[in-house]
């Protein structure tokens, strides 16, 4: 480690020497996400924004860079760090039936997805390609489909595997008609998202391809069930999201409840990874100085930072649902304020 030394004498030659250790930190990176995955390219200009959260399914045709998303492949190539959301939940395709389709030259079929995700009673339950199905090889095709697409983008990514698997797992899920406790269900998904991590890193990828699993991160129990150290040691980030949904909630608790559990109850390879906080967001109805709770957010990154290991590299704030930013021009100038700062900066 660095070390700084010091010494002072005075006029009669009594001197004095102290030294300090010191470590150099890259900056935290400050992101975005816009509603519906829209370009945000207008939104981040003038911003010291150097990171981006965007959403796919693999149930999609076209996953990198997106159907009519080429402003992707400009923010990324100027430099920005993409986390690219990859989910088993089936969305982007007008069919939920089978699908066969042609990747360099090898034809694949894929089954209709056969789990439910999401069960909060009185709602309606969104499909999934199952655990079971990842794990028996039927999604391959999906995975190289994919893979085939995101070869051509120049850049590499991070690929974070589910957007909440908590959220998802919550009220059970149920595949191929067998019902699975949340419990049960973190332990498969901690199966397939290792199958699936092990399937992309046997093939040729990008430069700079990293991998995450994404969760909520607001029950202890089931992120200590879904971060195993035989997961962590394929990943290289840790994850979580962070909302302030209370008028009670501080920017230094939020972010601080996750890390705590982290620290507590995790083995020293999940807390060697950084923090990739792939969205954030402040909901007006609770707090409606929403600018003013932004501005509390980069003292309290730099205090966690300043404490014991995971580090937090990347908050991704996600302009869409709870975290809207109302009205959006005072929120967006409250973003460029808070990353112009350290430990944005």
């Amino acid at each position: 480690m660095p070390r700084v030394t010091v010494t002072v004498r005075d006029r009669s030659g009594n001197a004095a020497t102290t030294s300090v250790d010191y470590a150099l930190a890259a900056p935290v990176l400050g992101g975005y996400y816009l509603s519906g995955g829209a370009d945000p390219t207008a939104d981040m200009a003038g911003g010291n924004f150097r990171s981006l959260t965007q959403y796919r399914s693999f149930a999609d045709a076209y996953i990198f860079p997106g159907y009519n998303r080429p402003w992707l492949i400009t923010l990324g190539q100027s430099g920005i760090k993409i986390n690219m959301v990859l989910e088993l939940k089936h969305y982007g395709s007008s069919s939920t039936g089978a699908q066969t389709f042609t990747v360099d030259g090898v034809t694949y079929t894929v089954p209709a997805p056969a789990m439910t995700i999401q069960q909060r009673p009185g709602t309606t339950w969104p499909k999934a390609y199952g655990y079971g199905q990842v794990l028996a090889g039927q999604c391959d095709g999906l995975f190289a489909r994919a893979l085939s697409q995101y070869r051509t983008m120049g850049f590499g990514v991070n690929i974070q595997l589910a957007s909440e698997l908590d959220t998802d797992h919550e009220f059970g899920t149920t595949e191929a008609g067998v019902a699975y406790t949340w419990a049960q269900s973190d332990a498969r998904a901690v199966q397939a998202v290792t199958y699936i991590v092990n399937w992309f890193k046997a093939r040729s990828l990008p430069g700079g391809t990293t991998f995450s699993v994404g969760v909520g991160g607001w029950d202890r129990a089931s992120y200590q069930r879904t971060h195993p150290e035989s997961l962590m040691a394929k990943l290289d980030f840790l994850h979580w999201n962070v909302y302030a949904t209370s008028p009670t909630d501080t920017a230094l608790a939020r972010f601080r409840r996750t890390k705590d559990w982290a620290v507590a109850d995790l083995g020293p390879i999940a807390l060697s990874r950084p923090v990739l906080i792939g969205e954030w967001g402040v909901r007006v109805a609770e707090i409606p100085n929403q600018a003013g709770w932004i501005a509390t957010v980069p003292p309290a990154i730099a205090t966690l930072n300043a404490e014991v290991r995971p580090r937090i590299a990347r908050t991704n704030y996600f302009n869409s649902g709870w975290g809207t930013l109302t009205p959006k021009a005072t929120g967006l100038a409250a973003l460029r304020a808070a990353y112009a700062v350290p430990p944005y900066v």
